[in-house]
């Protein structure tokens, strides 16, 4: 096959996006030319990789196929263009971050901080759901650098602890155990929790707690969004456990409150992560040390105040 990294390239994009509209948006081109890269493709392929609904398009079984050997040719390339980028010693290109949604609270502001000193770098951030599929995103190579807590232990990687991370269980103001201070695990059992789904690291964070606690909560509700999770608590349905990092706003102005839990906080730690086979570009390099350097007195700035002072 007579097939082009332009070509790859576009098709991964359609592919994630689902749409050849939008793909054009993404890379800066014209629908029609899309398309026609596309055709080209499906030409030297010799079937059809999408399957058409209107404007939108999905992968075809053909295309499903094709998409993980396209992925591992776009990997490759880009493992190349870093390794020459680290030979000519500059910091410029494209540095993609991967990381768990809880990460989405605080990397973009430790980022504009970073882009300030590197304003050469381009930056990428692929947010998803849990740690599961962040794991797979650093499996298939389409990260440089992943922000998340636990370090995935399936695959061989370089995990750098860089910052304490905080869980913390909120409920909506007046609620009755807010006059407890140090309350025990078990004056929670009157109350229904909304949980993260399974998978996630909090979840899992949240789990040991209890299990260490010999306690077993009611679970109310299951919820795979942050976000979701922290309206359902304002809107008194519930309890929760969640990262100090993604409730910081809402405790700030009072719309939650976080609970004075004997054994809580929890603390765990944030890692930046890389595959260990991988050849970091300079720019990744530059970021890896500017987290490691930077983040935990960042992070320390936003969580002391929220926690009554303390450190």
């Amino acid at each position: 096959m007579n097939v082009t990294f332009r070509q790859l390239r576009v098709f991964a994009d359609v592919a994630e996006l689902g749409s050849m509209a939008r793909a054009a948006e993404t890379l800066h081109l014209t629908p029609p030319a899309v398309s026609m890269q596309i055709k080209e493709l499906e030409s030297q392929v010799g079937l059809p990789l999408f399957d058409r609904h209107g404007r939108t398009v999905s992968l075809s079984t053909a295309g499903e196929y094709f998409l993980v050997h396209a992925k591992r040719l776009l990997a490759a390339l880009k493992e190349a263009d870093d390794a020459m980028a680290r030979l000519k010693r500059v910091e410029r290109g494209l540095l993609t971050i991967g990381m768990v949604s809880t990460a989405k609270y605080f990397v973009p502001h430790l980022l504009a901080r970073f882009h300030e000193d590197h304003p050469g770098i381009d930056v990428r951030l692929r947010v998803v759901g849990n740690r599961e599929q962040l794991v797979a995103l650093m499996q298939a190579g389409e990260a440089d650098l992943t922000i998340m807590g636990r370090p995935p232990r399936e695959i061989a990687t370089r995990a750098e602890a860089f910052a304490p991370h905080p869980l913390v269980f909120v409920a909506p103001p007046g609620h009755p155990l807010l006059a407890t201070p140090q309350a025990p695990v078990t004056a929670l059992a009157p109350y229904g929790f909304i949980a993260r789904e399974h998978g996630s690291g909090t979840r899992t964070a949240m789990e040991n707690f209890f299990a260490e606690h010999r306690f077993a909560p009611h679970i109310a509700m299951e919820m795979s969004s942050n976000e979701t999770i922290k309206q359902a608590v304002i809107a008194g349905l519930g309890l929760s456990f969640l990262s100090l990092h993604t409730v910081g706003l809402e405790v700030k102005t009072g719309l939650l409150k976080v609970l004075d839990i004997a054994g809580a906080p929890v603390m765990r730690t944030w890692n930046v992560v890389h595959l260990g086979s991988k050849v970091l570009s300079p720019a990744a390099e530059a970021f890896r040390y500017y987290v490691i350097e930077q983040g935990a007195a960042f992070l320390r700035a936003q969580d002391t105040p929220l926690l009554g002072g303390k450190p």
